[in-house]
């Protein structure tokens, strides 16, 4: 990793969840770049001032303002962690703050990207979909889409490592997407380093934020763990509509959560893959890599800069509308991150 400090506007980088799986790496990363300048934030106080930042809660929208108003100077924030809705987004859009958001929740998402208007009369930009699933699954997506010619469906493949210790909230969020119907069917996959997997749909949202921004009739993206035992239990779970909305017994989401929490059975690697297609034509990128937490918090921390540095337009984005930030996947292999091209393609639905 380079340490050469960095220009850019002055003023303090606040991360939220700063303490946390991804966020740590966001402020450890960032503080080499911006020494002095960055903030971790979080609910624990206790937490949050040993790491020599400040107490906040994206629950508590007042509070929140509060934090910002008090600190002064704040120039961009990082939200680690996913508010319950857009208000904490508009928050620091409509005071001129830039933003860079890891959610990976469609209608969160979706309701951030409605504040492009206030974001762009606010001269702030906010980027979105930043990370692993949903952030390098996108630019790979962008790239096999260009390679085709524009795709008619693209297919994308996430296979995470089971023996990883994620976040609770991240947990917390795979097991809810347990829980949504599906309606596309699983795939067998060749996946560099794991070989042929089968991947089940899931409702990351890099598929539906790809549908909008690249203008792709049919986007599905699948999920499968290194363990397959594992993930066969999983998706075995899923068909028995135990965890369907209105269905689950209280609770039994809650449970799943702390088993998982629980359970590692695999490594620490992931490996993500994008198919595009159009007519017969077809391309097929992926990247493989290790600690997929800490890679997301590399991502948002290189966008972080890329923001700050690089004069993006204002306005709400999808990382893979951004052509500053094309280049990545490259950046990363600084870091153990691996591209391949021209992968063996898959057989035809």
């Amino acid at each position: 990793m380079t340490t050469a400090k960095c220009d850019g506007p002055a003023g303090r980088i606040l991360v939220v969840g700063g303490y946390g799986a991804v966020g740590a790496t966001v402020t450890s990363t960032l503080a080499e770049w911006f020494p002095g300048r960055v903030v971790p934030g979080g609910r624990d106080e206790a937490r949050a001032r040993r790491h020599g930042g400040v107490r906040i809660d994206v629950s508590d929208p007042v509070g929140f303002r509060q934090v910002l108003d008090g600190l002064g100077d704040v120039t961009a924030v990082v939200l680690c962690v996913e508010p319950p809705d857009a208000v904490i987004a508009r928050a620091c859009l409509e005071r001129g703050i830039h933003m860079v958001d890891i959610g990976a929740t469609r209608r969160l998402l979706d309701a951030v990207a409605e504040l492009h208007g206030l974001a762009v009369g606010a001269g702030a930009t906010a980027v979105l979909s930043v990370g692993v699933a949903p952030g390098l699954t996108n630019l790979l997506a962008r790239r096999a889409h260009d390679a085709v010619g524009g795709a008619q469906r693209l297919d994308l493949t996430v296979l995470l490592g089971s023996g990883e210790r994620h976040g609770v909230d991240a947990v917390r969020w795979t097991v809810a997407g347990l829980a949504e119907p599906v309606t596309a069917r699983p795939e067998r996959t060749v996946l560099p380093g794991y070989g042929t997997r089968t991947a089940h749909p899931f409702p990351f949202s890099d598929q539906h934020s790809l549908s909008r921004t690249l203008s792709v009739p049919e986007v599905t993206t699948r999920l499968c763990l290194d363990s397959r035992p594992l993930t066969a239990a999983l998706f075995a779970l899923r068909r028995t509509g135990l965890l369907r909305t209105g269905t689950a017994r209280p609770g039994v989401q809650r449970m799943l959560t702390a088993a998982f929490s629980r359970v590692h059975l695999g490594g620490d690697g992931f490996a993500v893959r994008a198919d595009a297609r159009r007519g017969d034509r077809h391309a097929a990128y992926a990247l493989t890599g290790r600690e997929q937490s800490r890679v997301s918090g590399l991502v948002a921390a290189y966008v972080t800069r890329a923001l700050l540095t690089a004069a993006l337009p204002a306005g709400v984005h999808h990382i893979e509308q951004l052509r500053a930030l094309a280049d990545l996947p490259e950046t990363l292999a600084a870091h153990g991150v691996t591209l391949l091209r021209r992968l063996d393609p898959q057989p035809q639905r």
